[in-house]
């Protein structure tokens, strides 16, 4: 792990040399592990920052989301849908054919969460991938949004993210410890998107199909998901579809770090709460990335990633979806012919040795997303 630098003559945030980095079991801290650098000042006018991953700031996401309105996309809507205990705005992106937002349309609804943990920025930067890339002129992009309803929350703890907080709120608390019983009162963003997903989930005429909280992981490489476990081993095929697809069209996506778990401590996040409430025909994940590098096949020296390299992520999530539906004819093939395979920030390949599943889901079916 490698911490970033900028300073008043060079504004944009760069990684520092690996080989200046250094951890250690520490004499002076009772033999707890230190993190340290080295770093000389070189200018002696300047100011110099450091952060422990490229920063993505309430603010920034503010600018982002008025240029977009500034469009005036007719297939992009941004809503209030709620505020922050410190009255800040919980945003909430609507991205689809605008036929779709009639209430009496059947719709197939992708629902995508991001900082629930503020301190993992980079999950704003693959957020941020999947909305550019989803707001597009590219062809797939046009295809997704005539068959698909993409809910987009880019920030669910929009204080802890203003604070500097790493992991909890204003108050202190880990929001994706409290899906299970959120509070207006202590925890109004995650109780306005829980009852959000509540009301859709109610309505016969949404498929609220994917589920998917985004996170960056401090230990782990590559981007890669957890998923549930599920006692019918057929639903457990059916979930593992969508990673096997994205591992083919990432290269920085690890089928192998990719676990489905139901472990007790987990029961409170998005994924576990969500999995339990969603029927069996929608999926939920958590997608994480590594906060510093990725490995590809065949390779054994680490990519550190930027935050092109995030975004890039954030880009090919959003074409799996193509891929996915294209799987399970929810999706005509004629009409993406040219367009699917050849664009793909990716390789088509299969990487460290994963192939894709060629299991057929039920096109009925609903899918759905994780929670870390």
């Amino acid at each position: 792990m490698s911490p970033v630098v900028k300073s008043t003559s060079r504004p944009k945030w760069q990684r520092l040399p690996a080989k200046n980095v250094y951890y250690y079991r520490c004499p002076d801290h009772r033999r707890n592990y230190v993190m340290s650098f080295a770093f000389c000042f070189d200018r002696e006018d300047d100011v110099y920052q450091f952060a422990y991953c490229y920063p993505y700031t309430y603010s920034r996401l503010q600018h982002y989301l008025a240029s977009l309105e500034r469009r005036n996309l007719d297939y992009l809507q941004r809503e209030q849908l709620g505020l922050s205990v410190q009255q800040r705005r919980l945003d909430l992106l609507t991205i689809t054919n605008p036929a779709h937002l009639n209430q009496e349309r059947e719709k197939r609804v992708v629902f995508l969460t991001a900082r629930v943990h503020p301190g993992e920025s980079p999950a704003s930067f693959i957020c941020q991938g999947v909305i550019d890339f989803l707001v597009s002129q590219h062809p797939i992009a046009q295809v997704l949004r005539d068959h698909v309803v993409f809910k987009i929350v880019p920030m669910l703890n929009p204080d802890g993210v203003y604070l500097g907080n790493y992991r909890c709120s204003l108050m202190g608390f880990d929001l994706n410890r409290h899906w299970q019983d959120p509070s207006p009162w202590a925890h109004p963003t995650l109780h306005a998107v829980k009852q959000l997903i509540v009301q859709m989930n109610q309505d016969p005429k949404v498929s609220l199909e994917f589920y998917i909280d985004v996170h960056a992981h401090s230990t782990m490489m590559n981007g890669f998901m957890y998923g549930n476990v599920f006692e019918e081993e057929e639903r457990g095929q059916r979930q593992a579809v969508f990673p096997r697809l994205l591992c083919q069209n990432a290269p920085d996506f690890s089928l192998s770090s990719t676990t489905f778990n139901r472990d007790l401590v987990k029961a409170g996040t998005g994924r576990r709460f969500l999995g339990g409430l969603l029927d069996d025909t929608s999926y939920c994940y958590t997608l994480e990335v590594s906060f510093y590098s990725y490995l590809t096949a065949g390779s054994t020296s680490p990519v550190p990633y930027t935050e092109d390299g995030y975004m890039k992520l954030g880009r090919n999530v959003a074409r799996t979806f193509l891929d996915y539906y294209k799987l399970n004819n929810l999706i005509d093939e004629s009409k993406t012919s040219g367009h699917i395979n050849s664009t793909f920030d990716g390789t088509s390949a299969s990487h460290q040795g994963n192939k894709s599943g060629n299991g057929k889901v039920k096109s009925d079916r609903k899918h759905g997303a994780r929670d870390f």
